[in-house]
């Protein structure tokens, strides 16, 4: 575990147990820790959350959660493994869970959580028991420090740059999702939502842009404009431009340069 994320738990830990003892003076300090933090019976039912909990994790109110939610319940934790180690808290251990990756839309599917621009989160989370005069759990804490917030933005920025240094070369769907470090379904999923078309529909998008730019070039031919892009003049490429621009490719060619006849100031 990093080590700073490691002194912070242990630092938020000590505190709470110490003051554990003096509820009161519990209730200021929990309520102002800067990290999520939930407290739980023993039984799992969450009964106590702290501000940072409802701003970071987007828990809308406190009354949608505590006294509803259940730790030992939550499929999430079930489906990622770590039901079994957050259950040893019940046995008196501080358990330790690293790399706790959780879909955010999986879990606005179980819980009243805000609609937010946002994938996964991943956290590092300690749990542990706090004990009262008699020695016995009387309750137990989950402490969350985030490590990452994902929203996919910066890997769709990396496919888009793919696409556009590779433009020339034949459309490969599966090179473009590697170059965004993400699955192909996942990122033609991410792509589709962040810039509104498929990555395919992107990068069509993006050589029509440069067969116009070589269109503007009258020292190219229509065929040369178009083998400069790496297409081939035939009746599909055509086609395909017509489509995308509305006329066809001589068309736009004595379009533009009607315009720019039009309009020079000489």
């Amino acid at each position: 575990m990093n080590n700073r994320f490691t002194d912070v738990q242990r630092s938020l830990e000590t505190t709470l147990k110490i003051n554990f003892k003096e509820k009161q003076l519990l209730a200021k300090v929990f309520e102002f820790f800067p990290y999520p933090i939930q407290i739980f019976s023993v039984d799992g039912t969450a009964r106590l959350i702290n501000k940072a909990t409802l701003d970071m994790i987007g828990i809308k109110s406190i009354d949608s959660h505590v006294g509803k939610y259940n730790v030992f319940k939550d499929p999430i934790v079930l489906g990622l493994g770590f039901m079994e180690q957050v259950k040893r808290v019940l046995d008196g251990e501080t358990v330790y869970l690293t790399d706790f990756i959780a879909p955010y839309q999986n879990m606005r599917q179980y819980f009243n959580l805000e609609d937010r621009d946002i994938q996964t989160i991943s956290s590092d989370i300690t749990c542990f028991p706090l004990i009262n005069s008699n020695g016995l759990i009387e309750y137990f804490v989950a402490i969350f420090i985030f490590k990452e917030i994902y929203r996919g933005k910066k890997e769709i920025d990396w496919g888009k740059q793919y696409i556009e240094t590779n433009w020339q070369k034949p459309f490969d769907a599966d090179k473009t999702a590697q170059a965004a470090c993400l699955s192909k379904v996942h990122f033609t999923k991410l792509f589709k939502k962040y810039i509104g078309v498929t990555p395919h529909e992107y990068y069509v998008n993006y050589k029509v842009g440069k067969l116009k730019e070589k269109l503007l070039d009258t020292n190219l031919s229509i065929a040369q404009a178009f083998s400069a892009c790496n297409l081939d003049y035939s009746g599909h490429s055509a086609r395909i431009f017509r489509e995308k621009v509305g006329v066809s490719p001589s068309d736009y060619r004595k379009l533009q340069n009607n315009d720019f006849i039009k309009y020079d100031p000489s």
